[in-house]
């Protein structure tokens, strides 16, 4: 694992916590997988049920299977959604996220603080399940941008406080936002995170034309200075292209992991956990993508030596 540099608002107390959260999140390797489990809120039921999708896909619990079998750092969803099924997955690593809202209100609406650092803290003492870190959505450009703001910073002190790592959600939202994709702005964006003292943040990714891209986006992960950055995964897509892109995006944009969520769940439970492992392969192990997509398809084993 490379250098960690510990945020000085950890304190010496919280320290040995710190690192330990953050080495089970990233197996030890510095990157994250983080498997979103985050949308049932976000955008209700239309990524989980369709006649394009297995119907177990429709189960939350299926989420949780997928978690439990694969090779993920941390399964990031809401606490109501992990107490209602962890008691069966006691081992899983998990991030709580804070705040969310539906795809119902207006893409800068404000998004709504569910439960407090603090909250967080009691339910893993009470629960004794494996949490080891929180997230937060950040909307820049939002007509709410400077309450987020407010509520992200006062966060992320409080997760360092508590020992605990922090993920950042950033995206450019809002009228005076012109293309969401526009990689100069997803970098201002993560430059945002770095500045408030995020661990990671959670990026969008302009899926388009490979290697050109991922040589365009070292100007995000330049931005974010220390703070890893993780891209999103996006609509499902094409899993040899996916494996290709999120490989580019590690090793030529120089990215710190990824966040999935729909390119590994929108399957079969035993398609689910050959994804996330296949992707594991190349966050956590260097894999190529030949060698990733062998894993998707059933073919090859995961191996868990760093190369």
């Amino acid at each position: 694992m490379k250098k960690i540099n510990i945020p000085l608002t950890v304190p010496a107390k919280k320290q040995k916590e710190y690192l330990k959260n953050l080495r089970k999140a990233t197996r030890n390797t510095g990157r994250l997988l983080l498997f979103a489990g985050d949308q049932k809120i976000e955008h209700l039921n239309g990524d989980y049920f369709s006649p394009d999708l297995p119907r177990e896909v429709n189960n939350p619990e299926h989420l949780f299977q997928v978690a439990s079998k694969s090779e993920i750092g941390v399964f990031a969803a809401q606490m109501g959604l992990i107490a209602r099924h962890a008691r069966k997955y006691p081992k899983t690593p998990y991030l709580i996220k804070l705040n969310s809202k539906t795809n119902l209100v207006k893409a800068d609406a404000f998004s709504n603080l569910l439960t407090s650092v603090e909250d967080v803290v009691r339910f893993k003492k009470q629960s004794k399940l494996n949490i080891v870190g929180v997230g937060y959505t950040i909307y820049i450009g939002s007509d709410f941008e400077p309450e987020i703001l407010e509520q992200a910073s006062e966060a992320i002190i409080q997760a360092h406080q508590a020992g605990l790592i922090i993920v950042i959600w950033m995206y450019p939202r809002g009228g005076k936002v012109k293309d969401e994709d526009d990689i100069h702005l997803i970098a201002g964006g993560a430059g945002v995170a770095h500045t408030l003292g995020a661990d990671f943040v959670k990026t969008k990714y302009p899926y388009g034309s490979a290697k050109a891209t991922a040589e365009k986006f070292k100007e995000v992960t330049e931005a974010a200075g220390n703070t890893g950055v993780l891209c999103v995964g996006g609509s499902k897509k094409a899993p040899k292209t996916f494996l290709q892109s999120l490989y580019h995006q590690i090793h030529t944009s120089k990215t710190s992991g990824a966040a999935v969520g729909r390119n590994i769940y929108q399957r079969t439970l035993k398609e689910s956990i050959q994804m996330a492992n296949a992707i594991s392969s190349i966050v956590f192990y260097n894999a190529k993508p030949t060698e990733a997509y062998q894993i998707f398809l059933g073919k090859k084993k995961l191996n868990k030596k760093k190369k």
